[in-house]
């Protein structure tokens, strides 16, 4: 069944291969969005006239029996069906006959889509910005656990100054937090509804989209219908993008306990059950999760860019090349989801080492602790710089190890309520809980 085909042509089977690609396989992810929309649309055509209440009545039935058969996982795209629309259209043909027919006025596949992607992303960054709380927690708590135990801090790969195990696991909470920031953007962004857009030229139905945009939960409307057609791919690009960044953040962790995990470093260790072994090496205590989640992460910051290219000086319009998109998009939420779960997991097993800074390949941490305090015993800076640097060079004496740093966000200080309260602000911009009754009270 192709919702297109008027029975006079018929189309190669090489061709149409190819141009369905993956979506049968995809769609399903889609499945319950696409019930979604068409009872919201249903709705609709009720109040304009287009279905009688009772029509109304078997269609909203029929589309909860078959979200029931979708919810329970036996729900698939039959052999020769082309997408998740047309299944369900078929399904509510061969049970409704003509009035299953009635569903598609006023629409087309190209809102559906639409409306069906935004629905589903929607859903996935709910569960995703769950997923950073609970990461965020995980390494705010670890932050204040761990506050008081110094680590050398590094520029240029070069021992600098003295930090603070409370600073590093708080500095990649407050990193979440930005990325946080970028997927709201990205969260409003989709959360208009494009449904009554039709191909994008709208209809000559008088639709009624500001109330299936209440219907759906949506926050605004698309409003024009030929740029409601233009987001399709904007949206995933903008929404990859606040994806990349919290994959950017993950990755960039999983490189620094890649590396205090090493015996050069040695700031950090991970229980024997996250780690694997080597073939030949029986001493090998392999930190594989991380470089798997650094692997996958860098893989995921190139989806954006992906997304660009793919939909780069498209005219107005719709074009098919907007398919291929769902190939690498639709996946990325559950490998987004799944590094998230592990990372939090491996987070909350990780052992800190105390005494890292008594090695004595550390003793010159704290030269600019000796620096501050000569200036604090009236000596100019600059002065006290070639004094302390003179010293060094001449190998005398040993540092105090001691670190007076008591200002907001330093190691005395490392302000994890302050960024807890950046965290939460964040959350409250989301708003789930409208589109979450709004899909209660659809199915109600």
């Amino acid at each position: 069944m192709k919702l297109w085909d008027k029975g006079t042509n018929e189309v190669s089977k090489e061709i149409e291969t190819y141009t369905v690609g993956r979506d049968r396989e995809l769609d399903l992810l889609l499945a319950p969005f696409d019930v979604y929309g068409s009872m919201a649309h249903a709705t609709m055509l009720e109040s304009i006239g287009l279905l009688t209440n009772s029509e109304l009545d078997q269609l909203l039935g029929e589309l909860k029996n078959i979200l029931g058969v979708i919810h329970a996982g036996d729900f698939v795209i039959e052999d020769g069906i082309e997408d998740v629309h047309s299944q369900v259209e078929l399904l509510l043909t061969r049970k409704l006959g003509d009035v299953g027919k009635k569903i598609h006025s006023g629409r087309s596949r190209n809102d559906q889509v639409l409306v069906d992607l935004r629905l589903f992303i929607r859903y996935e960054i709910r569960t995703i910005t769950e997923l950073v709380e609970e990461l965020f927690t995980t390494l705010n708590d670890l932050s204040k656990k761990h506050k008081e135990i110094l680590i050398p801090g590094y520029t240029h790969l070069q021992v600098a100054m003295p930090s603070s195990f409370g600073l590093w696991f708080g500095a990649y909470a407050e990193s979440l937090t930005d990325d946080l920031q970028l997927l709201l953007a990205a969260y409003k962004i989709a959360n208009q509804n494009p449904l009554g857009s039709g191909a994008g030229y709208g209809s000559s139905f008088p639709l009624d989209r500001k109330m299936t945009t209440e219907l759906l939960g949506f926050e605004d409307l698309s409003y024009n219908v030929v740029y409601a057609q233009m987001s399709r791919g904007k949206v995933e690009k903008s929404v990859a993008f606040a994806m990349s960044s919290i994959a950017a953040t993950l990755s960039r962790m999983s490189m620094d306990i890649c590396l205090y995990n090493s015996q050069n470093f040695g700031f950090l260790k991970l229980p024997v059950e996250m780690t694997t072994g080597s073939s030949i090496m029986p001493h090998k205590k392999n930190p594989d999760v991380f470089e798997l989640i650094r692997a996958k992460m860098n893989k995921l910051q190139a989806l954006s860019n992906e997304v660009t290219l793919i939909t780069t000086n498209l005219p107005s319009g719709y074009h098919r090349d907007m398919q291929t998109i769902k190939e690498t998009f639709l996946p990325a939420f559950a490998e987004l989801k799944s590094t998230l779960e592990v990372c939090t997991f491996a987070m909350k097993n990780i052992e800190v080492k105390t005494d890292i800074i008594n090695d004595p390949k550390y003793n010159d941490l704290f030269s600019v602790e000796e620096v501050n305090r000569l200036v604090n015993e009236g000596v100019p800076f600059r002065d006290a710089y070639i004094q302390v640097g003179k010293a060094i060079e001449a190998g005398g004496g040993s540092l105090d190890k001691t670190v007076n740093h008591t200002h907001l966000g330093s190691i005395g200080n490392p302000a994890n309520d302050e960024i807890a309260a950046k965290l939460n602000q964040t959350l409250k911009g989301f708003d789930f809980g409208k589109s979450k009754q709004a899909i209660a009270n659809l199915i109600a």
